[in-house]
């Protein structure tokens, strides 16, 4: 049976959550913040400020606090052609926009110099490969490209390429002549996992798309001042949208409705028919709570991660240098007669959570993985045979090794964003941190004197209270309940709404167009 895929999209005043569940289970999160620039593969008009000769690099200054870094193998082979196009354009000079008559330079040397091609202050178009991470700014690349749904376009390059996931050699020669044959001159292009066994009429719609993205990237590059963005990728949604919209995938519930309207334009654009799936949320709770992901953020971010069953837990420590998980056996495991059978059912439970933990997370470099001891070398490899096939999904560059004698095993993993870090802990109720029996222990004594003071002395009227479950239960329950009571006294009704995201401390109260109330002394 095939597994269902939904994106649940959350608006905020900041920006958007953005949950994709797999069989209701989350398995990617992203928060994209409005405020946020210099995502992955947006593409600038940056300035050389330094060329570092003992690093083979330079610092670029494309508009972020700290200058953003580019190696000379980052420059790409075609280096010497964009940087011939990027001069003739801001000359003023009218190159063709689809490269048709324009005449590529020699490949740079692969083993050259980074200042035998740059200088500063000299302008260079540039795209982001990583975004700014810590205390790092952005990584940089002029091998440029944009990614559509089935195919990545590569200017100044003629190159058919195909992903190595599409293994069939008759699709694989019939994709490259599909492309070769519909492709302009002067561009390359990379064929991508998702076009495999698609016809031509959707592969020249999604090339032209890419070209008619290129061509008003070069004219916004006729006026462009250094630190401007010439080609912006997609929004954080689009890209996950694009990247995982395939034939399993069921349906999009987004919560806002300009938004709604954008992705089923989306939608409509990159998959004509699919737009169906695109759906607005109308429920009365939140679209998160509604769905269980509030409650999976607060489980599933933590230092200690269980397992299902209770078959044992992880240990997930980071460090500077890298990650480190440490995987233990739950009480159940007492009940199995045979260690070692103990241990690799349990190692095999870890490894799939550890799959889903890391894609989750977005945890990138060095990850090493401590597994429960097993003696039996065929036991070891089905660990690690299982663990490539639980990360197979991934979308993300990434090398497994088998364990080794210590039982460790090492895996490296891309990270082209700032891994992801949700506080999962909670002060208490009752002391606030402080080890001291706080006043919070009256939390509910104080929402009925707030709501009291809104009620009668501000004249509110239409008042929504968001606070934590354990509070929703002990207003809402019971025969008469408190928000009954309430009812009875100042003749309003009172909507209560469970929010789990809340710490039990705290509670909102919002007008009818959902704003918040401040209470004024």
């Amino acid at each position: 049976m095939a597994s269902s895929n939904e994106l649940v999209i959350n608006s905020t005043q900041s920006g958007c959550r953005i949950a994709l569940l797999r069989d209701k289970n989350l398995i990617e999160f992203h928060h994209e913040e409005n405020a946020n620039k210099f995502n992955v593969g947006d593409i600038y008009l940056g300035t050389v400020k330094k060329v570092v000769p003992g690093l083979n690099a330079a610092f670029i200054d494309i508009g972020y606090e700290k200058d953003a870094f580019l190696h000379y193998l980052d420059l790409g082979a075609q280096f010497s052609s964009l940087n011939k196009f990027t001069k003739l354009v801001l000359g003023g000079k009218n190159p063709s926009y689809d490269l048709a008559n324009f005449k590529r330079e020699p490949d740079i040397n692969k083993f050259g110099k980074i200042n035998q091609v740059l200088t500063k202050n000299q302008k260079i178009l540039v795209q982001i490969a990583k975004e700014p991470i810590s205390t790092k700014g952005p990584r940089l690349s002029c091998e440029l490209s944009l990614a559509g749904r089935y195919i990545v376009l590569v200017p100044f390059s003629d190159a058919v390429n195909v992903s190595k996931k599409i293994t069939s050699s008759e699709e694989r020669k019939r994709l490259v002549r599909l492309i070769s044959s519909i492709k302009p001159p002067n561009f390359g292009v990379i064929i991508r996992t998702v076009a495999e066994n698609k016809d031509v009429a959707e592969l020249d719609r999604d090339l032209r798309n890419l070209v008619d993205k290129w061509k008003q990237g070069i004219k916004t590059l006729r006026k462009a001042k250094p630190r401007d963005k010439i080609i912006g990728e997609i929004s954080r949604v689009t890209t996950l949208l694009r990247d995982v919209l395939n034939e399993s995938f069921d349906s999009v519930i987004v919560d806002d409705k300009v938004m709604y309207e954008e992705l089923r334009e989306f939608t409509k654009e990159i998959a004509p028919g699919k737009e169906k799936i695109v759906k607005l949320y109308n429920g009365k709770s939140k679209i998160f709570e509604n769905y269980g992901i509030e409650k999976q953020l607060k489980t599933l971010f933590g230092k200690s991660v269980s397992l299902p069953n209770g078959s044992g837990y992880l240990i997930i420590e980071h460090t500077e240098a890298l990650h480190v998980i440490d995987v233990n056996s739950g009480n159940k495991s007492a009940e199995e007669s045979n260690q070692e059978s103990t241990a690799l059912k349990t190692n095999l439970e870890a490894a799939k959570e550890i799959a889903r933990q890391l894609q989750l997370r977005d945890m990138g470099g060095i990850i090493v993985i401590d597994f429960i001891d097993m003696r039996k070398a065929e036991n070891k490899r089905m660990v690690f045979d299982k663990m490539k096939e639980f990360m197979k999904n991934d979308r993300s560059k990434y090398t497994v090794l088998p364990l080794s004698k210590f039982g460790l095993m090492q895996i490296t993993r891309q990270r082209v964003r700032p891994e992801l870090n949700i506080v999962t802990t909670e002060l208490c109720p009752v002391c606030g941190g402080s080890g001291k029996i706080a006043p919070s222990i009256l939390i509910a004594d104080q929402v009925e004197r707030d709501l009291d003071f809104l009620l009668t002395k501000q004249n509110e009227k239409n008042i929504t209270i968001s606070l934590h479950p354990y509070l929703y239960a002990y207003f809402t329950k019971g025969i008469p309940s408190k928000r009954l009571r309430w009812f009875f006294k100042y003749f309003k009704n009172i909507k209560l709404i469970q929010d789990s995201s809340l710490p039990i401390t705290e509670y909102i109260f919002t007008n009818k167009m959902g704003e918040q109330i401040e209470l004024k002394a």
